[in-house]
């Protein structure tokens, strides 16, 4: 499936901003066997000669922007587009988590796409122990990690509610685990929290989501949405897999992927540092279109 993805992104300020910098980590990548990035082109209002495009640790391709005159408003605006390739079933021939763990020991590569990376607390998941409980209530002592994934994510669909009024961005997960709301963030990161707690290796994603419209309704423009999961380390047979907790199912072929991260603090859509007095307002659309 071909997607074309157009992402609209701005802020508004109350007073004209004199200087800035921000990372952006908005444009889709290549993963082989997963997704082809096809074309991508990121317009910015104002435009800044100060521009350049790099990849981070994790391979995810990160703009950089650094703005030295007043404005009033930046505007993002990225169109992308991406072949996506169907999953295929997954055959669990993983090891029980144990013996996953024992291979977990004799690893020694520290690459990006490493589990080790992705066994300890990280910035935004800072103590796993508050979740150890909920995991282990969930996992059973021979399950394998496939399986701990689909029960932990099962157990995660009843626990939480999704409401987009309850968290912000810099909601801590356990402060969301205990409300039992928040959005695909929280879902994420707590469900990464209890893994990892379980000595199981989970990392953050962060992507696209195409939506299908209710039977009978048309599409509304930009309803598609930036969206989060989990990726969870299977042992060396079936390596990583994804999965999507917010909606209790495994990653499929309308899920498009942006980056890759411990939690959400590495793969953040916009960060940066401005100087600038007041407030400021924003506004974010996605439109996801199939086109082939």
């Amino acid at each position: 499936m071909q997607y074309e993805i157009t992402l609209r992104l701005g802020y508004a300020y109350a007073h004209p901003v004199a200087q800035a910098r921000h990372l952006l980590r908005l444009q889709p990548r290549t993963v082989p066997g997963m997704q082809r990035l096809v074309a991508a082109r990121l317009d910015v209002e104002p435009d800044t000669p100060e521009r350049a495009v790099r990849t981070d640790f994790f391979g995810n391709i990160v703009h950089s922007l650094h703005f030295h005159e007043d404005h009033a408003e930046i505007d993002l605006r990225l169109l992308a587009y991406v072949e996506r390739h169907s999953a295929l079933p997954v055959l669990d021939v993983a090891p029980s988590i144990d013996r996953m763990r024992r291979e977990l020991g004799g690893l020694n590569d520290l690459g990006p796409d490493s589990p080790l990376h992705f066994l300890a607390p990280s910035p935004r998941i800072p103590d796993l122990l508050p979740f150890r409980d909920f995991a282990m209530a969930a996992v059973l002592p021979d399950m394998s990690p496939v399986e701990a994934m689909r029960a932990i994510g099962a157990a995660l669909s009843a626990h939480m509610e999704f409401d987009d009024t309850a968290t912000d961005v810099d909601t801590p997960p356990l402060a969301a685990f205990e409300a039992g709301r928040g959005v695909c963030q929280d879902y994420s990161q707590i469900m990464i929290a209890s893994l990892r707690a379980v000595g199981i290796p989970a990392g953050y994603v962060s992507g696209f989501l195409r939506t299908l419209p209710p039977p009978g309704e048309e599409r509304l423009p930009g309803a598609d949405a930036m969206h989060a999961w989990v990726r969870v380390w299977c042992g060396n047979g079936i390596g990583w897999l994804e999965y999507d907790p917010t909606n209790a199912m495994a990653v499929a072929d309308d899920h498009i992927l942006v980056g890759y991260g411990r939690d959400y603090s590495d793969v953040a859509p916009i960060r940066g540092v401005s100087r600038m007095v007041g407030g400021q307002s924003g506004h974010h659309t996605v439109d996801v279109i199939p086109v082939g």
